[in-house]
């Protein structure tokens, strides 16, 4: 029988996830602020595209509200300019451009299908570009301002 005291190794750590403090997997300060400030112009994009494309559609919605009775009352109008021939492909193109911002905002604040959905649909219904921006805008910030306190606190 041998006298010689047996070793047991000691047991290697089991790995553990990485925590902001960590080296490997760390956000840095740097990285945190450069993310930050991409969306925050995200986000102020969108607000001026929503702006834009809801005053259009006001614009398109009243000219058609208005169209048939200013035509009733005034009689013949071919020759004032028909305000839907110009007012309806601007707010097409700035629709188009306000989906790119929608699009951008979306996948930058990592929102859900909902969120995208009620955004989209939002430059098409009167006034609730106007709504949706609000509130779009508001959880915007409050998540920003949470991942702000998170890592660059």
């Amino acid at each position: 029988m041998s006298t010689a005291p047996q070793h047991t190794p000691e047991p290697t750590p089991e790995p553990t996830p990485a925590t902001p403090g960590d080296a490997a997997g760390a956000v840095s300060r740097a990285q945190a602020a450069d993310a930050i400030r991409k969306a925050r112009g995200a986000l102020a994009r969108y607000r001026v595209m929503a702006i834009v494309t809801g005053v259009m559609l006001l614009l398109l919605t009243v000219w058609m509200i208005l169209k048939y009775p200013v035509q009733w009352w005034v009689g013949d109008v071919s020759g004032l300019v028909d305000a839907t021939w110009i007012v309806a492909p601007v707010h097409g193109w700035v629709y188009v451009v306000y989906l790119v911002t929608v699009l951008q905002a979306w996948a930058t604040m990592r929102w859900g299908w909902g969120r995208l959905a009620t955004m989209v649909f939002a430059g098409v219904v009167p006034v609730m570009s106007f709504i949706v921006e609000r509130r779009v805008h508001a959880d915007g910030q409050e998540k920003l301002a949470a991942l702000e306190r998170r890592y660059l606190a």
